[in-house]
């Protein structure tokens, strides 16, 4: 342990005493020094010894570095709060936060929980506003909301369905293909069919004739994929049931929003079984278009098989996921690697996953830092659907791929990067109302709790002047 600026762990003493149910005179007694010294040590007016911390640590059972080792974190937490562009403009000592936390862990303490006190209203509160704008139903009554909330809790991820759909997978893979299978196992023959025939449907099934009937409109991916999610639902209902169960619902509709969202991801698991795909993807550094021609899959569908690889002990680098349209809505969302989302209104125009339309079909990367500092790399592109015939609608989307900072040296998207790294990071916010960067050009609303000036006469690049208090 460090000692060059002798060990002050005044208050820490003096708590750790008094969780132990001792008196200054019971603590002198046993260490064999006297109480007016144990009282000095706890005003920090006395350096700890390190003679007297083996002696502490011996009588009390204690980690030696248990003293030591809550200042550091408590500093590092306090380093990370203060990166909030909230603190811009104040000053202190490298040292500050290492003697606040060492010589005031109470008020360190204090400071922290009002911090993520402040962060909790500033969501209320834009949930609220949010609500009297009407921006966005409450999630009381939003089924969309409720199904997030139970995929989000789960982080996307489901072992009993990954288990249950591997062995389908490899009981599909004995009768060649699905069509054999759905055969020979239910009976059931695959047409087929043109998109005037199935009036407004994808796949339909017919057990008066014991027939599935697909659009052949659909391409080979989509096709797999609507004959996997039929099999989920003959023979995976039970194994959906039981985590439905595990859930609380607001209503009926988000139920079944969450079940058709299970079956969707039990589908995608038999496509790409856990344990080939677990494998695939460290071979392949996460390269999603490869991984998706490996498998047979598109690339949306195998970029969102890589958010639900959290098998305990066969866990792979956790990502999130997000899809919008060209007017910024979002279709999909799931997170895994603990990215803030958010609930109301547009996301940060910085992010390169709004920009990806214009470079249609290509991969496009960036590194981004929210305000408390958390940098995350992500990849971003287009996908279609629809189409497949003359005139036939087709609908683009952008999609974003996208991990913590540390993770991304296990992609090949970094590999022999070129351009810039993760210091040089896109500053983004969660959304305008939240995000305290006052200097950003992109900027559509001011954020809450920033006084705007009467009378803006600085740069006119910037949409708001913000008052210095």
């Amino acid at each position: 342990m460090a000692m060059e600026r002798g060990l002050y762990v005044g208050p820490r003493l003096r708590r750790m005493r008094r969780d132990l149910g001792l008196t200054q005179a019971d603590m002198a007694v046993a260490l064999e020094v006297s109480a007016s010294y144990i009282a000095l040590l706890e005003r920090n007016n006395r350096p700890l010894t390190a003679g007297l911390l083996l002696k502490l640590a011996q009588t009390y059972d204690i980690d030696m570095a248990a003293l030591g080792s809550g200042a550091a974190e408590d500093t590092a937490r306090l380093q990370a709060v203060l990166k909030d562009p909230i603190f811009a403009g104040l000053e202190w000592a490298p040292n500050d936060l290492t003697d606040m936390a060492t010589n005031y862990p109470g008020i360190s303490e204090a400071l922290l929980r009002l911090y993520t006190t402040y962060q909790e209203g500033q969501l209320a509160f834009a949930d609220r506003e949010a609500g009297t704008r009407g921006d966005e139903a409450d999630d009381a009554s939003d089924p969309v909301a409720d199904s997030r909330r139970f995929l989000a809790a789960r982080r996307n991820s489901f072992p009993t369905l990954d288990d249950a759909a591997e062995r389908l997978a490899q009981a599909v893979g004995s009768r060649e293909n699905f069509t054999g299978y759905l055969r020979e196992r239910h009976d059931l023959r695959v047409r087929r069919v043109p998109s005037s025939f199935m009036v407004g449907s994808t796949r339909r099934l017919d057990r008066h004739r014991q027939e599935i009937l697909l659009d052949d409109s659909l391409d080979a991916a989509s096709q797999a994929f609507q004959l996997a999610l039929q099999l989920c639902y003959l023979e995976l209902g039970d194994e959906i049931g039981a985590v439905l169960a595990g859930g609380s619902f607001a209503s009926e509709s988000g139920e079944r929003l969450t079940r058709r969202a299970l079956a969707s991801y039990a589908a995608a698991a038999v496509l790409m079984p856990y344990s080939a795909f677990a494998r695939a993807v460290e071979a392949r550094r996460y390269d999603v278009e490869a991984l998706a021609r490996q498998f047979g899959c598109s690339f949306e569908q195998t970029a969102h098989r890589l958010t639900t690889l959290q098998k305990p002990g066969q866990e792979r680098v956790p990502f999130f996921f997000i899809r919008i349209d060209p007017a910024g809505n979002v279709s999909k969302r799931l997170d895994g690697a603990g990215f803030p989302f958010a609930r109301h209104g547009g996301g940060c125009p910085l992010w390169n996953v709004h920009h990806a339309f214009r470079t249609p079909r290509e991969v496009v990367t960036q590194w981004l830092e929210l305000p408390d500092g958390q940098r995350f790399f992500s990849i971003a592109r287009t996908v279609t659907a629809g189409g497949g015939a003359f005139g036939a609608p087709r609908v683009e989307r952008a999609i974003a791929l996208g991990c913590a900072a540390e993770h991304a040296g296990k992609l090949i998207y970094t590999a022999g990067e070129a351009g810039p790294g993760p210091e040089a990071a896109t500053p983004i916010g969660v959304a305008c109302r939240l995000c305290q960067r006052t200097e950003c050009t992109a900027r559509s609303e001011p954020p809450i709790g920033r006084q705007i000036l009467p009378d803006d006469i600085r740069r006119t690049s910037l949409p708001f002047g913000f008052s210095d208090s």
